[in-house]
């Protein structure tokens, strides 16, 4: 690679290709949806260990604990029907098991009732769409199960979750918006039945993060933290989360930023990569590693990426902590590359940071279908990684030269 200290020189050298390959490693059938404690998490930990290496870092891996992570270790089996005929509903689609749901792998069969309305006992109890779960579950004695309603992406598909309620007494079935609506219009009528189980069990693992220390800054030099998290929620037997947009490309342009800033940032400022683990399960790596910063006194500029899939208008900016200066930065960084961005939501590992205490910010251009198997790398908009990719390099660039104190239009949201 070329050296240079001119920012457009830097910006030239991004690969959005170089990216895509990231993203296809990340999301292929060996990571397995790269869920916390997986084989496929262990999978693409190591690979990444490799290339954080091969950039010359000192490279460390830190554990954690991460308690009753959810489970399907089988494909449920959901049939219903009425008078109109039966159907066997289509698991990820038209089904799909809650993660506050029981684990039960036997299959219940009973007829279909309205939650509230109905005799609980034996039945499976369809939520109404206005209606809380909490509240579903005040009358449910000796009920069968429950079946809420939950929606689909633009595919199809219905939205996995890890993080979520702890498991309640019964069995909880998610079904598509249409699924629903009939189910839900046949127990209404006093018509109808249904028969499934939700084989879902909770697993204590281990969680790891990836640290990479690139260059060691001096006491009066500036510190950067480029952190993504690199889990998925993982496979599901039968059907593949590739998790390509979530957070593929994160971890692609903290990479790529970092293969650039290496070797061009000025003497005496320091880099340092973060790629957590458990961020589906609650941001537990990431709040992992600020407690970690805390006790030893660090105090970097925190930037997190989570998404760079497809840019549609403004990338979201989100900022936490003192973060005045770094968000100032970001916004000039921003108008010099041409890349829109706007105060938004980023409900990632940047709020860990920034509720530690530390300047931080997220940076998020999400796609539809995430946390489904149409998160696939195809879908993955090349133009997209490489601006956000130009807008980390040149907030890094900028942090390492300019004044302490600059403008911002973008505004500090904490």
């Amino acid at each position: 690679m070329t050296r240079s200290s001119n920012l457009a020189d830097l910006l030239d050298q991004i690969s959005a290709d170089r990216m895509t390959t990231t993203i296809a490693t990340l999301a292929s059938d060996p990571m397995a949806g790269r869920r916390v404690g997986s084989t496929g998490g262990a999978a693409a930990r190591a690979w990444l260990v490799d290339q954080l290496t091969a950039l010359g870092g000192e490279v460390r891996t830190e554990e954690f604990q991460v308690r009753a992570v959810p489970q399907v270790y089988d494909a449920p089996t959901v049939t219903w029907g009425d008078r109109g005929g039966t159907e066997e509903l289509v698991f990820g689609r038209q089904v799909a098991i809650h993660p506050a749901s029981a684990d039960t792998s036997g299959i219940r069969r009973g007829p279909v009732g309205v939650a509230g309305r109905a005799d609980p006992a034996g039945r499976w109890l369809v939520v109404p769409a206005e209606m809380s779960l909490f509240d579903a579950y005040r009358d449910t004695r000796g009920a069968a199960g429950l079946l809420v309603r939950r929606p689909v992406d633009a595919e199809g598909w219905q939205f996995t979750m890890l993080a979520g309620p702890d498991p309640g007494p019964l069995p909880v079935l998610t079904l598509d918006p249409d699924t629903h609506h009939a189910v839900l219009t046949a127990a209404a009528a006093g018509d109808g039945w249904l028969a499934g189980a939700t084989p879902l069990r909770r697993d204590d693992v281990t969680g790891t993060n990836i640290h990479a220390r690139l260059r060691q800054h001096a006491p009066a030099g500036v510190g950067l933290l480029l952190t993504a998290h690199y889990d998925g929620v993982g496979d599901h037997p039968g059907l593949r989360l590739p998790g390509a947009s979530d957070n593929a490309t994160g971890v692609a342009v903290v990479l790529e930023a970092a293969r650039i800033l290496t070797v061009a940032l000025p003497a005496g400022a320091g880099l340092s990569v973060a790629l957590l683990d458990g961020e589906e399960v609650g941001a537990l790596g990431s709040a992992h590693h600020a407690t970690q910063l805390r006790a030893e006194g660090g105090a970097p500029l925190v930037i997190n990426v989570d998404g760079a899939g497809r840019l549609d208008g403004a990338a979201a900016v989100e900022a936490g902590g003192p973060a005045h200066r770094l968000l100032a930065l970001l916004d000039q960084a921003g108008r010099h590359t041409g890349v829109p961005l706007a105060a938004g939501p980023v409900a990632s590992d940047n709020r860990r940071y920034g509720g530690a205490g530390f300047a931080a910010v997220g940076i998020g251009a999400g796609m539809g279908g995430y946390h489904s198997p149409a998160d696939t790398p195809d879908k993955v908009d090349p133009a997209t990684l490489g601006a956000i990719a130009r807008v980390v390099v040149a907030t890094a660039h900028l942090a390492a030269a300019a004044p302490a104190t600059l403008p911002s239009s973008i505004g500090d949201k904490r």
